[in-house]
């Protein structure tokens, strides 16, 4: 079976969903559900994503997720090793704890945010565990509308949709929340285009683009493995001197120059040079900030047709040189 679409980029917004290993609990005490929200507290601190809305039932979670530095698969690989390992230690198991991948959509947030955190706020009720939202402890719902802390989620940009009077949003979140209950009300993931997006007619086209660039990056990137890992320094900046109709010193002088920030980019992806060697050819630039001026611009390249067509061009070029 082919694995579903997976889409990354910068400020998206996920519907996220993970199952326990043949539908079996994955949460098996009270301290087990706190544990995974402690994972779920230290992943929005080491990877800077954002989560909006949660619930955690007995054999699986629901997340509503936003990752600012479009890192989807590293927070979630963090995420479900971390907490595989913590259930495994504590009940003496081994093997595979969650069934499969996980499963992420993306969402468009001007659309669905809203009518999504409901549904997933009365997940509790739907499966017969308690009678009212609030009862249920293992979700974002009694943040949203009192003033119980929760450190995993932020409910700003989803109240202030209800709302731009802190106080009015919960109690008008509340009554949307509550409006539903008992009611036949539509699953939103329904309209689901393709198993992977939520959204518009013109965020679904948007978001297609996106993947059609990201999965031309993609094959890109494993043609890189046929060009020599030893290239010389000095001839990718010579690729893309001459593409630029720059000196080298016009290349590695002009900090904020497309030519340098296209240098870095093709140093670090097809010569052995460490962060350290590129930053030196560049003023003593330190290789924190060669990593982050290359994730930046790869993410460029991943919704700039334009760009991606010259880093293919250039590469191209490239991977033709013999030495």
């Amino acid at each position: 079976m082919a694995r579903p679409l997976r889409l990354e980029y910068a400020g998206a917004v996920y519907h996220i969903t993970a199952r326990g290993n043949e539908r079996k609990k994955i949460f098996f005490s009270g301290r087990d559900y706190e544990k995974f929200k402690e994972y779920l507290v230290l992943a929005t601190e080491r990877f800077g994503c954002v989560i909006h809305a949660y619930v955690l039932m007995g054999n699986h979670y629901h997340l509503i997720l936003e990752t600012p530095e479009g890192n989807l698969s590293k927070i979630m690989h963090y995420l479900n090793g971390s907490y595989t390992t913590y259930i495994n230690t504590k009940r003496k198991r081994s093997g595979h704890l969650l069934q499969g991948r996980f499963k992420s959509i993306v969402v468009d947030k001007d659309s669905y945010l809203l009518e999504l955190s409901r549904y997933l706020h009365l997940n509790p009720l739907r499966a017969g565990m308690v009678g009212r939202p609030e009862a249920y402890r293992n979700s974002s719902y009694r943040h949203f509308v009192s003033d119980v802390k929760d450190e995993v989620v932020t409910s700003r940009m989803i109240l202030e949709m209800v709302s731009a009077k802190a106080r009015d949003a919960q109690e008008k979140y509340r009554m949307f929340v509550e409006n539903g209950i008992g009611e036949q009300l539509e699953n939103p993931l329904k309209d689901v285009y393709g198993g992977f997006v939520l959204g518009s007619e013109k965020f679904i086209r948007m978001t297609l683009e996106r993947l059609q660039n990201q999965q031309l990056v993609a094959e890109e990137n494993s043609g890189q493995e046929t060009l020599q890992r030893d290239l010389p320094k000095q001839q990718v900046l010579q690729t893309v001197m001459r593409h630029f109709q720059l000196s080298e010193q016009e290349s590695l002088t002009q900090k904020r120059s497309l030519a340098r920030k296209f240098a870095i980019f093709f140093l670090k992806r097809y010569t052995g040079a460490t962060g350290r060697e590129i930053g030196n050819l560049f003023g003593g630039m330190s290789s924190d900030a060669v990593a982050k001026g290359y994730q930046r611009f790869a993410r460029d390249v991943a919704s700039d047709r334009a760009l991606l067509r010259v880093v293919e061009r250039l590469g191209g070029e490239m991977s033709n040189v013999h030495v």
